[in-house]
């Protein structure tokens, strides 16, 4: 059954008859150009395009927790064109530039953001063959490309020489980096169960189950101390007070206009959807559908969904969970927030690693 399904809708010959047609007719070199720009233009629309997707799917979960009906005026009732009308603004918006901040630091902060986004969003495991980065480390690479991303909020706290920014920046740093040895300890736990840091091989290794089931309780701990980290992680509440509009204007941020705006809120929503995404590789499954044991002719009609789609599903309902999350809880003081990782997070989560580490030495996992 496993090896059956790895080559329902892979995506491989496809990918290498391209190749091997844009070989036949110039040189290899200059297919390997084309190629990588073609993937570049892929995964710059597709950013764009899940961004405005987030957006209009956090607006309208939103009003959905506090009763209101949400985007109904441009494109309809249901609001569809608010979003796009949003972007256009943005991007039609004058850029300030400031006299007194540091123009080399504050102009590189949002492209490291969006840097680092992208690296990391570039490394999801969409189909069976369509992962864009894909090495043996892949796991180690995300945690590492995301940290990138610290610097660019850091940065652009420092640079833009202003008392909101800079408590912002401040604020956002501490958090991130503590909030980033949870999540690596639960990547970890995951990586145990694994056996690999390859995320396609990791996906593969869940066709006979998802881990969320096959490492028991510690596995379902891990899945809920990322899901708090991933939220902390993404700037997001109850752990959004790098942003506290009632204290900070807009954090880190303020003093940035236009399309330099436009980065940071973009690559907000899309670490929100890589964080979601990551989530659904390593504990739901990733793109690897439904199976469970014994029941094959149930089986065998969870393997004609595609790949994608199953990814998809689950990132989607992962990404609503951490929009619940925000939108139930309040937000935290800074001393909270802290208290939080060090306190209960991250002694938590080394726990959680070491009972799975047993788990998976004395062979009580599936």
């Amino acid at each position: 059954m496993k090896q059956a399904f790895l080559n329902y809708y892979d995506i491989t010959p496809v990918t290498t008859w391209i190749h091997e047609t844009l070989c036949s007719v110039m040189p290899e070199g200059l297919a390997i150009f084309l190629e990588s720009l073609a993937v570049g233009v892929i995964v710059l629309l597709m950013y764009a395009i899940l961004a405005i997707i987030l957006i209009y799917m956090e607006r309208k979960v939103c009003a959905a927790f506090q009763c209101r009906i949400g985007p109904n005026r441009v494109g309809g009732k249901g609001g569809l064109l608010q979003v796009p009308a949003d972007v256009i603004k943005i991007l039609t918006k004058e850029i300030i530039h400031l006299k007194r901040a540091d123009q080399l630091l504050y102009a590189l902060a949002p492209f490291l953001v969006i840097l680092a986004s992208i690296l990391t969003f570039s490394c999801l495991p969409w189909n069976n063959g369509a992962e864009i980065l894909h090495m043996n480390i892949g796991i180690l690479f995300v945690l590492a490309a995301s940290s990138i991303g610290i610097l660019g909020i850091l940065l652009a706290g420092w640079s833009s020489n202003s008392k909101y920014t800079m408590i912002g920046a401040v604020r956002s740093g501490a958090m991130l980096i503590s909030y980033e040895l949870s999540i690596g300890i639960t990547v970890l736990t995951m990586v145990m169960l694994s056996g690999t840091m390859d995320i396609q091989q990791i996906v593969y290794n869940q066709a006979d189950g998802w881990n969320i089931f096959k490492g028991h309780i510690p596995a379902i701990l891990a899945f809920v101390i990322y899901l708090i980290a991933g939220n902390a992680e993404a700037n997001r509440g109850p752990f959004d007070l790098a942003e506290a509009e009632q204290e900070l204007t807009a954090g880190y941020h303020t003093e940035y206009s236009g399309i330099h705006f436009g980065f940071f809120y973009l690559a907000e929503y899309l670490n929100l959807f890589i964080t979601s995404g990551i989530a659904a590789t390593l504990f739901l499954g990733g793109w690897m559908p439904l199976h469970i044991p014994g029941l094959d002719g149930f089986n065998a009609v969870m393997d004609y969904i595609p790949g994608i789609v199953w990814f998809l599903g689950k990132t989607f309902f992962v990404v609503f969970l951490l929009m619940w999350i925000k939108w139930t809880f309040p937000r935290l003081r800074i001393d909270q927030v802290l208290t939080l990782e060090w306190k209960y997070l991250m002694p938590l989560s080394l726990i959680v690693l070491v009972i799975m580490t047993a788990c998976v030495v004395f062979g009580l996992v599936f």
